[in-house]
């Protein structure tokens, strides 16, 4: 299960890292600091499961949640989102290391 964890958690390293290298081309190209907001990155992917998530959050949560959702999580940068996901699943499939040491029997 752990190497579960931490596969998801290198994707989600690559894909942030990937979306921080697109802001900051688009940034330097622009001559401002532009940051893809994770509903835009979501929409440009895969518009009709962002559509999917809103009635299933309104139908099991209510509507209150997904408003909430809406103005707090969707507007965040893509590549923070997903580098905060990744160290979210690396502290989930992180191993502690032996207290009495490597070769202890």
């Amino acid at each position: 299960m752990r190497f579960l964890f931490r596969i998801l958690s290198l994707l989600a390293l690559c894909v942030g890292v990937v979306f921080g290298v697109v802001d900051s081309i688009a940034s330097v190209s622009a001559s401002q600091v532009i940051l893809t907001p994770i509903s835009e990155a979501w929409i440009d992917a895969n518009p009709g499961s962002l559509m999917t998530l809103e009635g299933l959050v309104e139908t099991r949560l209510g509507a209150g949640a997904w408003l909430a959702l809406r103005d707090v999580v969707l507007p965040q940068p893509a590549s923070a989102a997903f580098l905060v996901l990744s160290l979210a699943f690396w502290m989930i499939g992180y191993k502690r290391p032996s207290p009495a040491g490597r070769f202890a029997a």
